[in-house]
């Protein structure tokens, strides 16, 4: 088939106003950063005007955590979450847009929604695939602003894993002719971009390295009845002690040692995997304490070793953002397991929490302009994509 060719809706020079909603696997809330984007690919500037989080009703957040986790629910669950949270992620995006330097002009609404599966390559048992909800015609409607949505199935349909896709935006906007930089982000799943010193959009490598704060926060959900969903600034960790033979059995998960391109999710590091590891011997050889500890180890000492498996070359300082860079704990662990200068993403101007939003507008406002916005080299996709699905409000016209 030969398609007619369609230009940009957004010039590729003009400046926009976008604000980008990130849910994450950690399913605590949405994150809302508005941002002011001029430009496209390697000439986008990106302006910091804001950012606000909306943290999920509990009620709502522990449905999500039963569907993410595998629980068999009738398609009515799932259809009747997908247009609550749209109506969720219209709340953040204009709670975002008031309190903003944006001052409610808003051009776009970039959404990522909420992951509740996501499978990045054929199993024995299950055909690759990936499901985020969030309705982007109902955000439309509440706002008013053209939303894009839906972005890792056109990275799947050429092949990709759908996933990391957060690599462009650290290419963009971290990238350095001088020092070789790990960005690492610390969420639900922890997962790196490496950007070489130099280095085109081909050089660049991303890949989740395994848990983040996922199996720390199972674990102080499980341990506290549900009185704490996280282990903050580390406090419980640094009251217990590792676990040695418990983290060396973690360790031998066959997930740390598949090469690049790959992702991980809940499918891999659920609640399920935290019942089954508590079962073990090893397991019964600490306290509730020793466990968050041994597993905040795990985090730092998966990251450590993928990088010496998977990036070929120099690291000159690891970047850390995400959840995680906001437990002192895990930072020390992390600074120890991988012997190097560690730096907080805030330092470059935008804070940390509001990473992975930022991001998603920049795709965003690249899917407009019909930039595509995938990294090959990061999800194994044979072609670079325009990512994305655009929905239009009535206003629009």
């Amino acid at each position: 088939m030969v398609p007619t060719k369609l230009y940009e809706i957004v010039p590729r020079e003009a400046s926009v106003s976008v604000i980008g909603l990130m849910a994450g696997t950690s399913m605590d809330g949405i994150d809302a950063a508005g941002v002011r984007i001029t430009g496209s690919g390697l000439e986008a500037t990106i302006e910091f005007c804001g950012f606000t989080c909306l943290p999920y009703p509990t009620e709502i957040r522990n449905r999500l955590m039963r569907v993410a986790g595998g629980e068999l629910v009738p398609a009515g669950e799932i259809s009747e979450l997908n247009f609550l949270l749209g109506e969720l992620l219209a709340e953040a995006a204009m709670a975002c847009a008031s309190l903003s330097q944006l001052q409610g002009r808003v051009d776009l609404i970039a959404s990522h929604g909420q992951t509740i599966h996501h499978q990045g390559r054929d199993t024995r048992t299950c055909k690759r695939s990936t499901l985020q909800i969030g309705e982007a015609a109902i955000i439309a409607e509440k706002t008013g602003v053209p939303v894009v949505s839906d972005f890792r199935p056109s990275d799947m349909a050429a092949g990709g894993e759908g996933a990391p896709l957060v690599p462009y935006f650290d290419y963009i906007f971290l990238r350095s002719e001088n020092v070789s930089r790990a960005v690492q982000n610390i969420g639900g799943i922890a997962n790196v971009t490496y950007l070489p010193f130099g280095a085109g959009l081909e050089d660049v490598i991303a890949f989740d390295t395994g848990p983040g704060n996922m199996l720390i926060d199972a674990a102080v959900t499980r341990f506290t009845n549900g009185k704490l969903t996280f282990d903050r600034d580390g406090r419980i960790a640094s009251s217990g002690r590792i676990i040695r033979p418990l983290l060396k059995k973690l360790m031998q998960h066959p997930y740390y040692r598949t090469k690049p391109p790959k992702t991980a999710g809940r499918e891999q590091f659920g609640t399920h995997y935290l019942e089954e590891l508590l079962c073990w011997e090893e397991a019964r050889l600490g306290s509730p304490e020793d466990i968050i500890a041994t597993l905040t180890a795990l985090t730092a000492e998966t990251i450590a070793i993928s990088y010496r498996r998977f990036i070929p070359g120099k690291v000159d300082e690891l970047i850390l953002c995400g959840g995680g860079a906001a437990n002192p704990v895990l930072v020390e662990m992390i600074r120890h397991s991988t012997k190097l200068p560690v730096r907080l993403f805030d330092e470059f101007g935008v804070p940390s929490d509001a990473k992975e939003a930022v991001a998603f507008a920049l795709l965003g406002s690249e899917t407009l302009r019909g930039v595509p916005s995938n990294v090959p080299t990061a999800t194994g996709a044979i072609h670079p994509v325009i990512m994305g699905k655009v929905s239009l409000p009535y206003s629009w016209r």
